[in-house]
């Protein structure tokens, strides 16, 4: 079992532009079959957790049947942005505490850190990321919000070209 944050990042370093836009992204060739796809990936997760903003744009962006059948959370100290009997858990708190049960939800498999940026920050610097998945695109965005807004050090496992994205994989470093 790993503790993954899968992404993709414009080539500046953001996850999402200033308008809280993901169009740069959206609107490129990727195969979800080739290197570093989603389709594989997505079989490896057995629960996976994310911010508010990103459980909002998925909703808003995604209407209708909640899209992940994995045990999923949102982190949100605004419990009421998910309506009643949604299929996600709400959790407000230290994500060293709420680890233990992604783990546990998730069994043989991985669990994924959607993010964003500042999610995924939360648990590389309570030590809990043990691989991060980037899929750089070509382009740059000036501003937004970051893919991983702290200092940390990665070493590169293993990268590849996947239609428009070079796309790395990264273990934490020491």
């Amino acid at each position: 079992m790993t503790t993954i944050y899968y992404t993709a990042s414009s080539l500046d370093g953001f996850v999402v532009d200033d308008r809280d836009s993901l169009d740069w992204l959206i609107s490129r060739s990727i195969d979800p079959n080739g290197p570093f796809g989603y389709e594989a990936f997505a079989k490896s997760v057995g629960a996976l957790v994310m911010g508010s903003t990103t459980f909002e744009w998925i909703v808003r962006n995604q209407p209708g049947e909640w899209m992940y059948e994995q045990p999923s959370w949102v982190l949100t100290s605004r419990p009421d942005r998910v309506v009643q009997g949604h299929p996600v858990q709400v959790f407000d708190g230290d994500v060293a505490e709420l680890h233990p049960q992604l783990v546990a939800a998730a069994g043989d498999l991985d669990v994924w850190v959607v993010g964003g940026g500042v999610v995924a920050a939360q648990f590389v610097d309570a030590g809990l990321v043990d691989e991060m998945i980037v899929s750089y695109a070509p382009c740059t965005l000036g501003r937004g919000a970051p893919v991983l807004p702290l200092r940390s050090e990665w070493r590169l496992v293993e990268s590849g070209v996947n239609g428009e994205f070079v796309c790395a994989r990264l273990e934490k470093a020491g």
